[in-house]
């Protein structure tokens, strides 16, 4: 089988050093198992005889390191079995361009993971609105008085921008902090921008947790990200900030709340943070599954159990497909 990783200008420039990274461990599995695994960034991607193409790598072993090819070679996304789309946000309108090249591969013989369909249309952060049970109260607005409206209503708050990753541009905020107008100016833009303005849950001071999902799955094992920098949220990856935590049984209820909206929306892997069992946001662009420090923490091979997982899910489609090409032969 082939596979395709799409992944971010960094991963890509340095391939063979960046073990923090989630397609590191996942490129290294896969080629373990004898697949042939390429790698691409998303502005590789092209259109050739109105078909999509992409200028893409391969990726071997040398000895015990992993390795990329230097040439690169323009192939067909169609003669892909699998393609995992996971360049990091901003989710600008470069990002958007190379999802609509990935929507022009048959998706009966190729599969996209995740879809790009969903990717353009489910918001990390909008979309916990899909499921306000297990969300916080949140608005989605670029109005300084709805914004100061909501700040009223709830004491603390916590803003966002709605394209970024990794806690960039958050702000917190608290009724009567003299820096309201600077810090509501700015997220907007001036009114510009629009942001999501959610209330400030208490239990951030011990973290939020990174939940793993997998094909309609929620994973026991998980990380707790706790705060650094005397900042108020998780911004700087490293081990000190990582700790082992376990999943309450409120936060194991959210597989049957989520899960089969997920997969009806073509999102096979998401990166949920969650703080006192309500969903902050549900990353589909490129989640994080830390399995650097899972690996250390549980003394468990987390790459090989999320590739068990996306073998299975990833057979069972293309199974299905060929059922129904005999069928119809």
């Amino acid at each position: 089988m082939r596979i395709l990783f799409i992944i971010d200008d960094l991963e890509f420039k340095y391939f063979e050093f960046n073990k923090l990274v989630t397609n590191f461990w996942l490129n290294v599995e896969f080629l373990k198992r004898s697949y042939s695994v390429f790698v691409a960034t998303k502005n590789m991607l092209n259109i050739k005889n109105s078909k999509p193409f992409c200028f893409c790598a391969n990726t071997f072993f040398n000895g015990y390191e992993k390795k990329k090819k230097k040439e690169l070679k323009n192939i067909s996304l169609d003669e892909f079995d699998t393609i995992f789309f996971r360049p990091d946000p901003p989710v600008d309108i470069n990002y958007i361009n190379a999802t609509f090249i990935l929507s022009m591969v048959n998706p009966q013989k190729t599969l996209v993971l995740n879809s790009p369909d969903a990717i353009r249309n489910k918001n990390e952060k909008l979309y916990i609105n899909d499921f306000p049970s297990i969300a916080p109260k949140n608005i989605v607005t670029s109005d300084s008085k709805l914004i100061r409206e909501f700040l009223k209503e709830n004491n603390e708050i916590v803003i966002k921008p709605l394209n970024r990753c990794f806690s960039s541009g958050v702000f917190y905020l608290y009724n009567g902090d003299k820096n309201t107008n600077t810090i509501i100016n700015t997220a907007t833009e001036n009114g510009k921008t629009t942001v999501m303005v959610q209330e400030f849950l208490p239990e951030i001071k011990n973290g939020d947790k990174r939940i793993i999902f997998i094909c309609g799955e929620i994973f026991d094992y998980s990380v707790q990200k706790v705060a650094t920098n005397d900042d108020f949220k998780f911004n700087e990856h490293c081990d000190a900030n990582l700790k082992l935590t376990s999943l309450t049984p409120k936060e194991k209820e959210i597989e049957k709340v989520i899960s089969k909206k997920l997969l009806d929306d073509g999102v096979v892997m998401a990166g949920l943070d969650v703080i006192d069992g309500k969903i902050i946001e549900i990353n589909i662009t490129s989640p994080c599954f830390f399995i650097k420090e899972i690996n250390a923490l549980y003394d468990i091979n987390l790459e090989k159990i999320i590739v068990d997982k996306l073998e299975n899910y990833i057979s069972k489609n293309l199974n299905h497909y060929c059922a129904s090409v005999l069928a119809n032969y």
